[in-house]
């Protein structure tokens, strides 16, 4: 059985300018062609006398190249599934593979990737990811653990009345919970300020990690510009502080002058506005610490670098940033609840040293973790934007090949 579009007519051959035509297959029922090296066939009686040899004449140039129907097109040309014709039926332009000699490819990532980047940062140099990480965090925890302890006693008996009058008939458990959570509260910073410096040591094993190359904790601990990451982050702390504490202030004003109503709705409205205002804030210098540990300019001018780099790219920040803080929070959950159920059975006194030890342990697992695959995050997605617009990965490459 014949196929039924052999009957199609075939485009003419295609030839570059300046070459020759490329050869076709025989059509059925047309005439075999002559080799070149045959002489001409005699010219038929009657016939007038042929003139000077004339060079044939090039087969036109079609505008674009088309298959013929019913083809399945595939990658090397016709007939290869897959494959697929660029506009015009022009073959498309081949792109190479990018460069990736660490964690992630040099070019511009995309939400896997950063995700898949951050894990793959832990197990490039668990050593530093994991070994300084639960260093700092075991510090920070340690004290909190011990000042939340001592201030939990002392907090007790001068908590009474105030636990008294916000809960009389004692429903709440505020009298339990009322010194052991201001104590938490008043220890809170320093958690903090480990988790920040925390923050700048690892993203310097994450920027080695993107070129395939590893830091010594030595190295990493010795990061003088660590300080300059807690410093700005203290500054924005006092900054958020003192914006949320003129607006108590005037709620309290307004209290005093217009009426309980009033004061509650505008303080309903500036609750809004403030969470807005520092979530725009937050996301605006979410690039700030990678680019104080990474690049060797002035405090202020990288502080204002930083802030060039995410203009236009606040809904791609807050996204990934919004959905790894939401996967660390399960894991977080995952950890701390099961501990303070074992916690709740084994000690009678859930305020106790053995069960306070036994939550610091799970914080310091939790803290670990989540702190370190977040600032992976940020330090990937500092490197993504400088890539995308200002080539970074063309430099990253060419680091790379020079230094293999």
């Amino acid at each position: 059985m014949t196929n039924p579009h052999d009957d199609v007519p075939r485009p003419p051959a295609w030839a570059a300018p300046g070459g020759s035509p490329q050869p076709q297959p025989p059509v059925p029922g047309a005439a075999a062609p002559q080799p070149a090296d045959r002489p001409p066939a005699p010219a038929p009686a009657g016939a007038a006398a042929p003139g000077p040899a004339q060079p044939p004449a090039a087969p036109p140039v079609p505008t674009g190249w088309q298959a013929a129907p019913g083809w399945q097109t595939g990658p090397g040309g016709p007939g290869r599934p897959g494959w697929q014709a660029g506009p015009g039926g022009q073959l498309p332009g081949w792109r190479p593979p990018a460069l990736q000699p660490g964690i992630v490819p040099l070019r511009p990532l995309g939400l896997g990737e950063i995700l898949d980047g951050s894990f793959r940062a832990v197990r490039a140099n668990p050593r530093v990811m994991f070994g300084v990480a639960a260093l700092v965090v075991t510090v920070g925890v340690v004290i909190q653990t011990v000042l939340a302890w001592y201030l939990t006693g002392f907090l007790d008996d001068r908590t009474v009345d105030l636990a008294d009058q916000l809960d009389p008939t004692g429903d709440l458990g505020l009298q339990d919970q009322l010194g052991a959570t201001l104590g938490s509260l008043l220890t809170l910073p320093l958690v903090s300020v480990a988790t920040t410096v925390l923050t700048g040591l690892v993203i310097v094993s994450v920027s080695r990690s993107v070129l395939g190359r590893t830091v010594s904790i030595g190295e990493v601990l010795r990061s003088g510009r660590v300080w300059w990451v807690l410093g700005f982050s203290l500054l924005s702390a006092v900054v958020a502080g003192a914006v949320a504490a003129l607006a108590v202030v005037l709620v309290v004003a307004l209290a005093n002058g217009a009426g309980d109503l009033v004061a509650a709705g505008v303080g309903v409205v500036l609750a809004v506005v403030l969470v807005v205002v520092y979530v725009w804030f937050y996301v605006r210098t979410l690039l700030v610490p990678p680019a104080l540990m990474l690049e060797g300019k002035g405090f202020w001018r990288t502080v204002a670098r930083a802030w060039r780099l995410s203009r236009g790219s606040f809904w791609r920040l807050l996204g990934i940033y919004l959905l790894s803080s939401i996967i660390v929070g399960v894991v977080v959950q995952l950890i701390s609840v099961p501990v303070t159920l074992v916690a709740t059975f084994v000690f009678d006194d859930a305020q106790s040293f053995g069960a306070i030890a036994l939550g610091a342990l799970a914080d310091v697992v939790a803290l670990t973790l989540a702190t370190t695959f977040l600032a992976s995050v940020v330090a990937l997605l500092y490197i993504d934007v400088r890539m995308r617009r200002e080539g970074l990965d063309v430099e990253l490459a060419r680091a790379a090949q020079s230094a293999a």
